[in-house]
């Protein structure tokens, strides 16, 4: 199965705490980045999800956001952290101290403050904190299915674009060999004019001694051969359970060198086309690679 590392996925569940909110935003990274934005009474919990989301995901840049929205029936009701309110008072006169002309902080500024506003008992309560994190557990691991069926989407039609680029390399590569003689003939024919103008007999050793050469440096089985091989094995990746993207990657790497090598050893406008357009069909499939996991 292919899976892109682009999706999104939300979630807002009612708990005896309060409306969960989980959002999971994930774009393409060469590796497994984690960015955990949680409210502070959610806090305690980032090694929970962080577990959680490693043990589905495998690569890209991934942002989590959660937030808890107490409810109005809630028999908890938010308190003012004294300490930090005192802490954030201390600080304040120490700036006024140095800046004088700085405004002072709102009401609103206060409150926003992180952990001036707390959860009545919350924090001493030991089993309703049990409670939340089983309510986070459960709905983090619905809202991680989503994103990964969300990327497994995106993943077939990743795939669907990636074949058919594979199917168009395919043909140019098989236009190539019969190329190859033509190549070879029409090589002879301008090295044949040539030594007749020149000497005006044909040394007929000569010129299979320069076909050789020839024949030798403009000779690419090798690189169809590799190049086919190389094809073949995208397909068998595309079709594999495993993770797909460095290996996909890789190949690029290798089918761009072979077309390369193929256009530098081309000595017709044919061959040479269709080194040009191999690689760019490498160079589209490779756009894609970059979002799959």
């Amino acid at each position: 199965m292919i899976y892109s590392m682009t999706g999104f996925s939300a979630l807002e569940s009612d708990t005896p705490h309060g409306m969960l909110l989980i959002e999971l935003r994930s774009v393409n990274h060469r590796y497994l980045e984690l960015q955990l934005k949680l409210d502070d009474s959610l806090r305690s919990f980032e090694g929970l999800a962080r577990e959680l989301i490693t043990a589905k995901l495998g690569r890209g840049k991934v942002e989590c956001r959660m937030s808890l929205i107490a409810s109005r029936n809630s028999n908890k009701k938010q308190e003012i952290n004294a300490e930090v309110l005192q802490q954030l008072a201390d600080l304040t006169k120490a700036v006024h101290g140095h800046f004088p002309e700085s405004q002072p902080l709102s009401v609103a500024d206060i409150l926003r403050w992180p952990g001036v506003l707390a959860m009545d008992g919350a924090s001493a309560d030991s089993a309703d904190s049990e409670a939340l994190a089983d309510a986070i557990r459960s709905n983090l691991n619905k809202v991680l299915d989503d994103l990964v069926v969300a990327r497994s989407r995106e993943g077939e039609k990743l795939k669907t674009l990636i074949l058919e680029r594979l199917a168009e390399a395919e043909i140019l590569v098989k236009q190539v060999k019969p190329l190859l003689p033509m190549q070879t003939k029409a090589y002879q024919d301008r090295l044949t004019s040539k030594l007749q103008e020149a000497v005006k007999t044909v040394d007929e050793d000569r010129i299979r001694q320069e076909l050789v050469i020839f024949a030798q440096r403009v000779d690419v089985d090798e690189e169809l051969t590799r190049l086919t091989a190389h094809l073949d094995e995208v397909k068998r990746i595309l079709n594999d359970d495993n993770a797909a993207g460095k290996r996909l990657d890789f190949l690029m790497q290798e089918l761009n060198r072979e077309a390369n090598t193929l256009g530098s050893k081309s000595v017709s406008t044919e061959v040479s086309q269709v080194s040009m357009a191999l690689k760019v069909l490498i160079e589209q499939m490779r756009e894609q690679i970059q979002n799959i996991e």
